[in-house]
């Protein structure tokens, strides 16, 4: 379930970098417009613009971290316990070789 939720986490921030910049392409295009509306609308995109690279830095920030800290757990428990992680490591290969096996 972790695994899950750090791709859609990933998925997302990846997603949200793609409407960030095209919302960026959307006020580089618009930069020529004349009118108090159409100022007034960029004015606002570009509010929301900044707020939203300011999340999108804050959400990567706390992905990175959470990744970091699974590191840091998993590096303490095979310090911890070297011969479990290699009998985990022994028996995960084993079933890999078997499944590759009966192709």
């Amino acid at each position: 379930m972790n695994d899950i939720n750090h791709v859609t986490k990933d998925k997302l921030v990846a997603d949200f970098k793609a409407v960030v910049a095209d919302a960026e392409e959307l006020l580089r295009l618009t930069a020529n417009q004349a009118g108090d509306k159409i100022g007034d609308l960029r004015a606002k995109l570009q509010d929301h613009l900044v707020a939203a690279k300011a999340k999108l830095a804050e959400t990567e920030a706390a992905v990175v971290e959470k990744t970091k800290a699974a590191a840091r757990a998993t590096d303490d428990y095979v310090h911890d316990n070297p011969w479990k992680a290699v009998g985990i490591a022994a028996g995960i290969g084993l079933v890999i070789g078997l499944l590759i096996g009966r192709r």
